[in-house]
């Protein structure tokens, strides 16, 4: 991974409305079309409708014209490390290959680094609904 796509996932933490958790997260993805899109955690008050900051990364990716991810990055203020949940990694999995990575990291950089089979093994696929 290059340190660009950690700065990405950082400053987008900034962007962070989570009033309630108190838990900023950033998101970044590099896409297929070699471009940053970023995410930050948007939470309200109807728990748990709210956004995560990879599903918002992703949207951003869509609407700008990427189509897959290439690698991604996840960053938490007050955690060591915050890995996508579980929903999250469903939606990941629908623009991902199984091995993607995903970089887990603090305020100095990568910590940790998982496919997204790893982190997902046995993920729902489309290619199984025949």
């Amino acid at each position: 991974m290059s340190h660009d796509l950690f700065e990405a996932a950082k400053a987008a933490m900034a962007f962070s409305h989570s009033p309630y958790s108190k838990f900023p997260v950033g998101a970044a993805i590099r896409a297929d079309d070699g471009k940053i899109y970023t995410g930050a955690n948007i939470e309200n008050l109807s728990f748990p409708q709210g956004w995560c900051a990879e599903p918002t990364a992703i949207g951003c990716m869509i609407m700008g014209g990427g189509k897959r991810i290439v690698e991604m990055a996840v960053i938490a203020e007050k955690l060591p490390l915050c890995p996508p949940c579980g929903g999250c990694r469903q939606k990941i999995a629908e623009f991902a290959d199984k091995s993607t990575p995903i970089y887990l990291c603090d305020e100095v950089g990568v910590k940790k680094t998982m496919t997204l089979e790893q982190m997902l093994p046995g993920s729902f696929e489309t290619d199984l609904l025949g």
